[in-house]
């Protein structure tokens, strides 16, 4: 059965009842239909005293094409501590329809891990990203509209992006501004997918509606002839933006399939992003749930470490305990092994693919001082040979392993991790980060390079250096860095899966985004616009007979 039949074929609770369970009242949500609803900023004011809950972070070894499950897992790790009785509550990020429509399709877990419902979650949801994207085509509408009007501001190049959420290599280089009308400056543009764009890095990272436009304005959108920044607030757009974004800004409640209180809010991706659901979402999460479950995008490499190092950094949390979820099929993929063969037994490629599980855990328990255990997501082709021989290299290693059986159990197969996790949240960690604030901005993306992703070193375009450069002139060396990297590898190269020669880190170009307050660092051949595949999930998707959604997976 497809993961939308098993979705629809599951009685949901009304969103006024899984507001209960965790002590929100119907006065404080602001419905969208029967099972979603916005959540009122009122019940953080009035949570404000409360002890938080335990945080879990959910994370993965480099993914496959298709992920490893790492929702599915999160979602069944929090329906497994409500089947032992605990308080969870999820805090994940929202799907792009990006994805959605190429090749990894949707976001909402998979079997009976799932949060609901699929199809509106997965689609528009309650159209934040709609905002997000309204928000940043209005800076650029005003930024065109500003330079026909006389350029007051002294605009000598435009540095901000459009932004659409599809995926469209078309738009990566535009021409715009070709209409010939007077005073029409035609110039070089482009578009970013929208989970890319700075608001939404911004909308996650703002701890409520007034840093949200202070954020906003502090956006550079282009420099003068001086190299002096223009930003939002210099265009007097932060208010406009601000207020496309007043109910974006509030976090969505859903469920999962087994009724665990879901809350969904921004959903920038991890290999382009920051790869987190918002500040806001979280933070609330901790006030209403002891156990908050919630995940990073892609491997811990970047999903993980953008988390700690960004999302943590900016907002003082800490994850009390952290899931690496890895699966054999993917271990074998980068132990090297073709992938038609993927589902066949073979302790050979295993044991060479082990080397990326064992490299993420080292990262996160000695590198970031966290307690780590490991989940392998089950698949039903695993065979006990391969699933025998990762228990012991694991066993050997120190390493906790669970065996989970989510996706086809629902929370009765993550229980075993569950009750783990409870064990584990009470050892002592000692948390810390990749690099300091006062490094220098080349000495930050180095210890991530060498640190975290294993490389000898790191090398920069001529232009890359330059804008280092210009960035510490302008006082912004301070900010975290955020690293747009591919996710199958260790490496800036998608094809380098194994990694078992010394590579290096190719650094293409640095943007500064003021108003996140990180700096990308563009390396490899990351782009910030993806494409469709050659079959994309588009044609798949379709409107059936009886007027239901099909082809969603």
């Amino acid at each position: 059965m497809e993961d939308i039949e098993i979705a629809r074929n599951t009685k949901l609770e009304k969103v006024t009842k899984i507001a209960q369970k965790i002590g929100i009242e119907e006065d404080e949500l602001e419905q969208y239909g029967k099972y979603k609803a916005k959540i009122s900023p009122k019940v953080t004011k009035r949570l404000k005293n409360k002890k938080d809950g335990k945080l879990i972070l959910v994370t993965a070894i480099n993914p496959t094409p298709l992920g490893e499950g790492k929702t599915t897992m999160a979602i069944g790790l929090a329906d497994g501590l409500r089947k032992i009785e605990k308080n969870a509550v999820l805090a994940l990020r929202e799907p792009s329809l990006g994805p959605v429509f190429g090749i990894k399709g949707g976001a909402t877990g998979g079997g009976h891990s799932q949060i609901a419902p699929m199809e509106d979650i997965n689609l528009h949801f309650t159209g934040d990203i709609h905002a997000i994207t309204s928000a940043n085509n209005l800076l650029s509408a005003m930024i065109d509209n500003h330079i026909y009007f006389g350029n007051e501001l002294g605009f000598d190049r435009v540095v901000w992006k459009r932004c659409i959420d599809l995926n469209d290599r078309q738009l990566r280089k535009v021409n715009t501004g070709l209409s010939e009308e007077k005073n029409i400056v035609p110039r070089m543009d482009g578009f970013d997918i929208s989970v890319a764009s700075e608001v939404m890095a911004i909308f996650c990272l703002a701890t409520d509606i007034h840093d949200l436009k202070r954020r906003l304005g502090n956006i550079i959108v282009g420099y003068t002839k001086e190299n002096k920044p223009i930003t939002a607030r210099d265009l007097k757009a932060d208010g406009a933006m601000t207020v496309l974004l007043k109910d974006a800004i509030n976090p969505n409640l859903v469920q999962s399939l087994e009724g665990t209180p879901a809350i969904v809010h921004g959903g920038p991706f991890a290999n382009i992003a920051h790869g987190c659901n918002s500040v806001i979402a979280t933070k609330l999460a901790l006030k209403l749930g002891d156990y908050v479950v919630t995940e990073a995008g892609f491997g811990a490499d970047l999903g993980a470490e953008k988390f700690l190092d960004i999302k943590c950094r900016q907002a003082n949390l800490q994850p009390d305990a952290v899931v690496c979820v890895a699966t054999i099929k993917a271990l074998k993929y980068h132990g090297g092994m073709p992938k038609d063969e993927i589902k066949n037994e073979s302790i050979e490629y295993l044991a060479r693919g082990f080397h990326n599980l064992e490299k993420h855990v080292d990262n996160l328990k000695n590198q970031y001082g966290l307690n780590v255990i490991v989940a392998i997501n089950k698949y039903t082709h695993d065979t006990q040979k391969d699933i025998e021989f990762l228990q012991e290299k694991l066993q050997a290693k120190g390493i906790e392993l669970s065996l989970v059986e989510s996706w086809e159990k629902g929370g009765e197969g993550a229980k075993d991790l569950a009750k783990k996790i409870v064990t584990l949240v009470e050892k002592p960690y000692h948390f810390k980060m990749a690099y300091e604030d006062k490094q220098t901005i080349t000495q930050k993306i180095e210890s991530v390079a060498t640190k975290i992703y294993g490389a000898t070193n790191v090398e920069y375009t001529k232009e890359a250096l330059e804008k280092i450069e210009e960035i510490e002139k302008l006082g912004y060396s301070k900010f975290p860095i955020c690293i747009a990297k591919t996710q199958y590898s260790l490496s800036d190269d998608p094809k380098n899966l194994e990694c078992k020669d010394p590579f290096k880190i190719h650094v293409q170009d640095v943007i500064l985004k003021a108003g996140a307050e990180f700096i990308v660092v563009l390396t490899g051949k990351i782009v910030t616009m993806p494409g469709l595949s050659k079959i994309p999930a588009a044609e798949h998707i379709d409107i059936d007979e009886n007027e239901n959604i099909v082809g969603i997976f």
